[in-house]
């Protein structure tokens, strides 16, 4: 995955997770990740999991899809 991508995914994360008005600390308890790690996903230095990526997504209501296509698994 491109730095562009990963940069990409992050920012889209970062404005669905602040429109749903919670904080990555927040986020991260309830996708049983770290907030340290969604930081570094949202700043575009760690490329998530597909794992990581439905947990967040389903937890955002971001189209799975949608990410899934920004990390060219197909």
């Amino acid at each position: 995955m491109s730095a562009e991508q990963k940069a990409r995914i992050g920012e889209i994360i970062s404005q669905h997770r602040s429109e749903k008005g919670l904080t990555q600390l927040q986020l991260a308890d309830k996708s049983a990740l770290s907030r340290s790690y969604i930081s570094d996903i949202e700043a575009g230095r760690y490329a998530p999991s597909v794992k990581s990526l439905v947990s967040i997504a389903t937890i955002l209501n971001i189209d799975l899809n949608f990410l899934l296509e920004m990390t060219e698994i197909q």
